[in-house]
């Protein structure tokens, strides 16, 4: 009887470890959410929709979190003297105390040259890197292009999918040496990008070039920043290595297959590459209780009411960092033909619809900006007044508190267009288009 209650004991044990490791599987996988902004649309017309794949991560206790191999570079030409490069330091300072001894670091200093004040090393012997930072100084002019390569440089001597590979730039001007265009820095970006090294900008000042500054980023799948002050640029440092030290996911790829008859359009807000029925989607990482999205706009063709048409199928693969594996996810996405107004009006996704209210404002904000740069003051206020509406009605009709927060900076963005306000603000609405575009988490 003994054996038989033991036989049963450990079975039933087994069993409970089993549950447990499958429990702890899954809590450990990103969620991902396919979904349409209307599962039922209006019958017998051609019409767009859109769709919404949705990426959440997973929990991570800071036990566990990914280590970490960051090059901070900085700008140490002439404009960055005083306070801006005394709060450099500091900032760099701050950002490698919150590391730990697997962490890797290098600190890149530029301006007519470049200098490697810490070369890539680990986190072991603090005084010596914070010995290296402090050699920082500012003269000279902006050889950007070269300082973001050579922290490049410095991350590749550990570059590794077991962990999270940045570069991190602080600038307070023009890149005036060596390739200086957005285009020639977007270029970087891309090329950094395919080898899994995310490039965070963070402009000080308004002397820079923030076009410049968000295209490296943008290409790369990297943050961008804005700090107004000095002040700002410590803040700003803190919150993206709080970003670097939550990522759970990295290399992920999107794969949408839209059904015949079903034509993808666009993808909203990110780079995307379409071929044929087939949209794809790269993204360099995912951090903890993050959403990330790809919203994709698709023609649905005139069909009759009650016949229910699958629109796409979508898979997710990605670098799990916290199980050391690929794992895939698979979802889909249908709607249902209806000549019933209620029934199309009651079938919006409260989440969807945000999400394609706040890009679609991000355009127009995006065409406010040209039309101010073009001189056409009128108009680009016209915009920005239509957009912030735009953004409060929808606001009030999904209850999101987000999109009245964008409702009130439109309308601030339409009362700052004017010669004295135009360079502040032009800085804020590309900080806050990237931020909205990609969802950064600051």
């Amino acid at each position: 009887m003994k054996t038989i209650m033991e036989s049963g004991f450990r079975l039933a044990l087994g069993a409970m470890l089993l549950v447990g490791l499958q429990q702890s599987a899954v809590a450990s996988r990103i969620k991902m959410d396919v979904g349409m902004a209307s599962t039922v649309v209006s019958a017998d017309k051609k019409q767009v929709g859109y769709l919404k794949v949705g990426l959440t991560g997973f929990e991570l206790s800071s036990e566990k979190r990914t280590p970490v191999n960051v090059a901070i570079v900085i700008d140490r030409s002439g404009s960055m003297h005083g306070e801006k490069i005394a709060k450099a330091r500091e900032a760099a300072i701050l950002a490698v105390d919150r590391l730990n001894a697997d962490d890797i670091v290098s600190v890149v200093a530029y301006n007519d040259t470049v200098s490697v004040l810490v070369p890539a090393t680990k986190v072991s012997d603090r005084e010596a890197i914070r010995a290296g930072i402090e050699r920082l100084d500012a003269n000279g002019s902006t050889a950007l292009f070269a300082g973001v390569s050579k922290g490049a440089d410095e991350v590749r001597k550990f570059i590794s999918r077991g962990r999270v590979n940045r570069v991190i730039l602080v600038s307070d001007g023009l890149a005036n040496v060596g390739p200086s265009s957005p285009s020639a820095l977007a270029d970087l970006g891309a090329a950094l990008a395919k080898e899994r090294i995310g490039v965070t900008t963070i402009g000080l000042g308004l002397d820079y070039n923030e076009d410049l500054m968000t295209q490296l980023a943008r290409k790369s799948d990297g943050n961008s920043g804005f700090a107004n002050t000095s002040a700002d640029l410590v803040r700003l440092m803190k919150a993206e290595f709080g970003d670097v030290l939550a990522v759970v996911a990295q290399e992920l790829v999107v794969r949408i297959d839209c059904a015949d008859g079903i034509r993808p359009i666009r993808v909203l807000g990110r780079e995307a590459e379409i071929a044929g029925q087939t949209v794809r989607v790269q993204m360099n990482q995912l951090n903890a209780g993050q959403e990330k999205y790809v919203l994709l706009e698709v023609e649905l063709p005139a069909t009759r009411s009650g016949k229910t048409l699958e629109v796409a199928s979508a898979k997710v693969s990605y670098a799990n960092m916290a199980t050391r594996s690929t794992d895939t996810l698979t979802g889909a996405a249908r709607v249902r033909f209806s000549d019933a107004q209620g029934d199309i009006e009651a079938s919006a996704d409260r989440e969807v619809m945000i999400a394609v209210v706040t890009q679609t404002a991000v355009e127009r904000s995006k065409l406010a900006v040209e039309l101010r740069d073009k001189g056409r003051i009128e108009e680009a206020h016209a915009v920005l007044t239509d957009n912030g509406s735009y953004l409060r009605t929808n606001a009030s009709k999904f209850e999101s508190k987000d999109l009245g927060t964008y409702s009130k900076q439109q309308e601030l963005d339409a009362k700052n267009l004017d010669e004295a306000n135009w360079n502040r603000q032009r800085k804020d609405m590309r900080y806050n288009q990237r931020s909205a575009e990609q969802q950064q988490s600051y």
